[in-house]
Order: C-alpha cells, then structure tokens, then sequence
C-alpha cells in the first residue's frame, strides 16, 4: 500500500504531498486541481510501463505542464501585501513525482534536454530516479540512484555501478533486465504496473460492451469495458458469485444477471428485472445500468490490483444509485487500496462513513491546488532526493 503521494511542478501542483490510505476519496470544487492531481498519478504510472515521456508530450511537453506560477510565494505575497511576482530561478527546473510505501519509495525529476540540434530537442528527459527502502528518503536508505544515463546500486558500504548509458527516455524499470542484484526495482515495476484506472467506460449506443464478445476468461476488465459479458462470467466461475448477485440485488432489488453464450463462442449480458417478461441485453440497457454492471465487474475482479482508481464513477447513475456503489467500493477496498475521485455528495459521504477512509478535499489557493485543512505539521513527511 501506498502511504503517501508527492507532486511538485506540474500543472496547477506547485508542491502537494498527500497522506494515503485504503479508501481515498478525493474531492473538491472545480478548478480545484482534482484532475491534475490524477494526471499526476497516471503520468507516475507510465513510468513503468515505459511511456512516462511519451505521456508527458502528449500533454504538451514540459513547457506546457510545468507549474506556471512563481518559483516561491512569499508570506507578503500569500497575504495579498505584494503582486505575485517571479525572480530568477534559483534551483532547476524539475517536474518531480513520488511516492512512499510500506516497504520501498521511490521519486523521478523530469527536465528540459540540453541543447542539441535533434529534432527531438523538445522531448523532456529523466533527470534523475531514486529508490529507497521505507516511506521517508535518507541517504542510508538509499538502495537505487539513477543520474543522467547512469545508475548505481547499493551493495553493501559500497555503490555498483549497475549501468552508465541509460537513454534519457527510459526510466530505470526499463532496464530491469539489464541490472544486475536489483530486485526492488523489478518489486516496484509490477507493484506499479499492477496499478488500474477505470475513467473512460463507454455507454454510448456504439460501445462495444452492449454487443455479444467472444468470450474467454477475463479476471481483469478492460479499461474501456468491451470485455464486460466476458469478465462477469469470470466472477461467475472462478470469483465470488455470491457476491456478485448480493451487489446486483443491492442496487436493484428483484434482479438478476445472467450472461447467455451465442453461437461462435461470443457472450452477451441478460439482466432481468421485477415486472419484465424477458431478460434485457447490454444493448437494451441505460447507461446508468450498463456503467453500474462495468463498475461491478471492475470492482468484484477475482485478481485484486495493488491500487484500484475511479474517476468519477457516478457518471450517468441515478443518485439512488450512489449508496450501493459506496458499499462496493468500500467491498474492493478490503482487497486493493482504492482512490475515488468524484464530485457526488452522496457517494462521498457514503463512503466517508466508512471506517478508516481518507477523505482529501483540494482547493486553489494562488493559482495552487492545496489540501483543505492541511497545516504545515500536518503533511506527510517528505524529502526530495538532492
């Protein structure tokens, strides 16, 4: 599990460390930086899979990205006494992203090249990667140090020298298998990899989800639900079925779901309900039904990830709807940690009654995205690697 979160110069972050818990839940009024503070986390899990640079350039590249307002904010200028106003640049410039763990942490600085005359002079670069073994960075805890194209390991009193001409483009889980007596970085790869996002359920009249799949076991629903027939009748067989028809009569009492198979192997949703004298199909359903059964299939998964992020699940659902979602994600969150980012007062507040919920409310202050509430004492401890 995660314990804590650091952003620092991206976006509307100028500098954002976050406790963690199991259950998340992240609100706030809009415009208040909730959608950077996911980006954020999306971009962290690129890195991973090898495309932190490609994301960071679809996004605009580091110009467009990098926090926008002063290097500082000074007591006199967070009272209104002066104008916001920038100096020179004391440090360099780097777009930092962290996170603390139970067992190791790990941080990445991303940074404008160095004059070139490649056509690719614009592409940011890895600047620097550390992997250290707790929740909060010290020299001693240092295991894995990643400088330029080069990175060392500890071994023992002594440094390894484990590789010296790393591309700027890839990120030290890249090489895993380049680097010798390095386990925590392939410990941290998958825990990273393993990470899921579920924003961009489709419902529309097109959505692959509402037309019969070639069905073959699927433990884990794709991020776009097209594999849901497929993935329900995976919890049907090799997951928790109970629980799954508790979850479905929860929401909507008296019905029942079913998946039929087709001729040529495919799979296709049957929902029946109190008063109907046949099931409906994924085709005949609402969105609100249809996006419930894709959160159902996400959620009850028989392969728990580590981290599990939904980003305002309570699209097209009736507000009915919201207190039986609660319970389910509470349900997943016994398994995986979960984030919810959403904007539902009653989806928020079910799930805020839950014991040990982390409940995150941002604002804007200055142009920066802050915590509500959160003092100077109160953050997270956090130290960013020199």
């Amino acid at each position: 599990m995660l314990t804590s979160l650091a952003v620092a110069n991206y976006r509307s972050i100028n500098h954002l460390v976050m406790p963690l818990q199991r259950l998340n839940v992240i609100t706030g009024a809009n415009g208040s930086g909730k959608s950077n503070l996911y980006k954020a986390l999306r971009l962290l899990a690129e890195t991973a899979q090898g495309g932190v640079i490609n994301a960071l350039a679809r996004e605009g590249g580091l110009e467009s990205t990098f926090w926008a307002g002063p290097e500082a904010i000074s007591r006199r200028m967070s009272k209104g006494e002066v104008e916001i106003q920038g100096g020179p640049r004391q440090g360099v410039k780097r777009l930092r992203l962290g996170f603390s763990g139970e067992d190791f942490s790990y941080a990445i600085g991303l940074g404008l090249p160095e004059p070139s005359r490649s056509m690719f002079a614009l592409d940011p670069e890895i600047k620097k990667e550390n992997i250290w073994a707790g929740p909060v960075y010290r020299p001693a805890s240092q295991l894995v140090d990643r400088q330029g194209p080069m990175i060392r390991a500890r071994e023992g009193r002594n440094w390894d020298v484990l590789a010296q001409h790393v591309p700027s483009y890839d990120s030290l889980f890249d090489q895993v298998g380049n680097l010798r007596s390095s386990p925590e970085v392939l410990h941290l790869r998958e825990q990273i990899r393993g990470w899921r996002f579920y924003d961009h359920f489709r419902t529309d009249s097109d959505a692959p989800a509402r037309r019969a799949q070639l069905g073959t076991r699927t433990p884990v629903l794709h991020h776009d639900g097209r594999d849901l027939a497929a993935a329900l009748q995976t919890i049907f067989e090799i997951g928790d079925p109970q629980a799954l028809h508790e979850t479905i009569s929860d929401a909507f009492p008296g019905a029942t779901l079913a998946i039929d198979a087709v001729p040529g192997g495919q799979f296709r949703v049957e929902f029946a309900q109190q008063g109907l004298l046949r099931p409906l199909s994924a085709a005949e359903l609402s969105d609100g039904t249809l996006r419930y059964l894709l959160l159902v299939a996400a959620l009850l998964t028989p392969r728990p990830p580590t981290m599990m992020v939904l980003n305002e699940p309570e699209t097209s659902l009736h507000p009915d709807l919201l207190p039986a979602l609660a319970r389910l994600i509470i349900r997943a969150s016994q398994h995986s940690q979960v984030w919810v980012v959403s904007h539902a007062r009653r989806l928020i507040a079910a799930l805020e009654a839950a014991p040990g919920c982390n409940s995150i409310m941002l604002e804007k202050q200055l142009g920066q995205t802050r915590i509500v509430g959160q003092g100077m004492l109160d953050e997270p401890a956090w130290h960013w690697p020199d």
